[in-house]
């Protein structure tokens, strides 16, 4: 999972969204007392009853979704969130507030950037099929069979593909051909203070767009066509579409994130993948001793909201895939959260209940989450695990993988994908001229046509590199054994592309002995992990880590109904 691109990193902002009837308060607006809350309301209650509640505490709806009972705020009242969280219908308010500064470099995902980490030189490209230019440097696609599944199905185009992220290049010659521009769509204006100073005058970037990069990466993994240029992904006849949940800094808040499932179901969009979690609290729990009333109001809003847009996109149609997350951690027996909030107040610990906590959105309801491994198949250090959330496993990289061999903490153990040539000048691995800068031949690659239109690739590592493998089987599953819905629509019952992906992932067995330990690779005891559970079933691999081939060859069970 992304998070920030990372389970632990600092976050910033609240965004302002765009829900069923529009843009609320414009992101480039002038200064004002007047601050901004997302409101929930208690179940069953009628918006209207809501919103009349809403205006007796002071405040004015600026924008609503209806299927979530969720609305957007202003107020100048300094007590409207505790007014708020006093009325009956109404379960809390949570403010959308910055904290003024952008992030850097991701630790986890970008580990092999960071001071000190590099040990030698990339290492050998992993052993594959080569279609794409650069396929020869996708392990994953050969440790999941993709290159085998699509010779028997490469992705039918009326198949979608959500990536709620931080947005999509559009123009990388690998997403372009697959892009969807009628149903893509951004929920997440730039907030000046945590993203920088916007690139439109709107602040609401143009779809086919990605100032973060992650989303790039995400969909490419998942479809970029497989057309003799760069490199394909695991569904590269798939469409994909751009559901922009995300700061252009790499967080993700309430409303952008609802706001964009609830398109989702109601666009008919096939899967969605989310690589992230929900700010500002790593764990949203509903009455957490060691937070306030306040905080504990605002959780609780955060919790309902989200499970009701997860089953919402769920009950429309919508495969939920989620990353389980880089905090090298079991799920079940959660640690001390030492993180949040991670704005507003300093953080500080909160020790958590698994009963009445949760890292959403992969423990919410109908996701299928998944973790990481690494080319040996091992699970990566740094990915979330657990038997009571995570599904399956699927390729993420790591970088630490093969001690004692050459390809030991070398770029190659991760996942290559496309990325946009800017986001990679910011980051000063490609210089003004669009050539790689000395020093980054091993993690960044750039393809170019023979009319001069170029594409970039680097290296990233995390469960949000495995969480995409997965959806990408996903999209085949529904391409293979999807039906005619209606005059125009197309798709499947996630119900039984869950079922399927799981009966058809491939058994890992827990390793011997189940306590992993990483020291030899430079990890102390905060990263020990125990397996449990069967072969069938574990704690590191789910059931399994997903199978593409075996996904598009196995027939559906007598029983399953698209």
């Amino acid at each position: 999972m992304s998070k920030r691109f990372t389970a632990r990193t600092v976050a910033t902002a609240a965004v302002l969204a765009l829900t069923a009837t529009g843009l609320g308060v414009p992101a480039n607006a002038a200064p004002s007392d007047s601050r901004t809350f997302t409101v929930v309301a208690e179940d069953g209650v009628a918006a209207d009853t809501a919103i009349a509640a809403i205006r007796a505490a002071g405040g004015t709806v600026v924008s609503r979704s209806d299927e979530v009972g969720m609305f957007q705020v202003s107020s100048d009242r300094a007590d409207f969130a505790t007014r708020a969280t006093a009325a009956p219908t109404l379960i809390g308010a949570a403010e959308q507030k910055a904290i003024g500064r952008k992030p850097k470099l991701d630790r986890v995902e970008q580990e092999h950037l960071t001071a000190g980490a590099r040990a030698g030189a990339a290492g050998a490209a992993k052993k594959g099929a080569k279609l794409d230019p650069l396929d020869d440097k996708l392990w994953g696609l050969e440790m999941i069979q993709a290159d085998k599944a699509r010779k028997i199905e490469p992705g039918d185009r009326r198949v979608t593909v959500g990536v709620l992220d931080t947005g999509v290049d559009a123009s990388n010659p690998d997403i372009a051909p697959n892009f969807n521009w009628s149903l893509s769509r951004n929920f997440a204006p730039d907030l000046t203070d945590v993203d920088g100073p916007c690139e439109v005058s709107s602040c609401l970037d143009p779809v086919g767009t990605d100032d973060g990069g992650h989303g790039t990466h995400v969909a490419g993994t998942i479809g970029a066509a497989a057309n003799g240029f760069g490199l394909s992904g695991v569904a590269p006849n798939v469409s994909l579409v751009e559901l922009k949940g995300g700061q252009d800094s790499g967080y993700f808040f309430l409303d952008p994130v609802v706001n964009a499932l609830v398109y989702a179901g109601r666009s008919g969009i096939d899967v969605v993948n989310m690589s992230f979690y929900v700010d500002p609290w790593l764990y949203n729990c509903t009455a957490n001793p060691a937070d306030s009333p306040e905080d504990q109001a605002e959780q609780r809003a955060i919790i309902k909201a989200m499970k009701r847009a997860l089953i919402f996109a769920h009950n429309k149609g919508v495969t939920l895939v989620g990353a389980l997350g880089n905090n090298n951690e079991d799920l079940g027996a959660p640690r001390t959260d030492v993180t949040s909030p991670d704005y507003g107040a300093a953080p500080y610990p909160r020790p958590i209940d698994n009963e009445s906590c949760w890292d959403l959105p992969t423990e919410g309801p109908h996701v299928i989450g998944v973790s990481s491994v690494g080319p040996s198949g091992k699970k990566s250090d740094f990915s979330n695990y657990g038997t009571e959330q995570i599904s399956v496993a699927a390729p993420g990289g790591w970088f630490r993988d093969g001690f004692g061999t050459d390809t030991f903490r070398t770029d190659a153990n991760m996942i290559l994908s496309s990325y946009p040539k800017h986001v990679l000048q910011e980051e000063e691995s490609v210089d003004a001229d669009g050539n790689i800068v000395a020093g980054f031949e091993n993690s960044v690659f750039k393809q170019c046509k023979a009319n001069g239109e170029c594409g970039y690739y680097t290296y990233l590592q995390g469960t949000s590199m495995a969480s995409p493998h997965a959806a990408g089987v996903a999209a085949l599953i529904v391409s293979r054994y999807g039906k005619a819905q209606g005059r125009t629509g197309f798709g499947m019952s996630p119900d039984q592309v869950e079922q399927h992906l799981y009966r058809t992932a491939a058994e890992h067995a827990c390793p011997e002995p189940r306590l992993q330990q990483y020291r030899n690779e430079g990890r102390d005891e905060t990263y020990d992990a125990y397996c449990a559970g069967g072969v069938n079933f574990n704690g590191f691999y789910g059931y399994g880590i997903v199978d593409a081939y075996a996904a598009v060859k196995t027939p559906l069970k007598p029983n399953a109904r698209p």
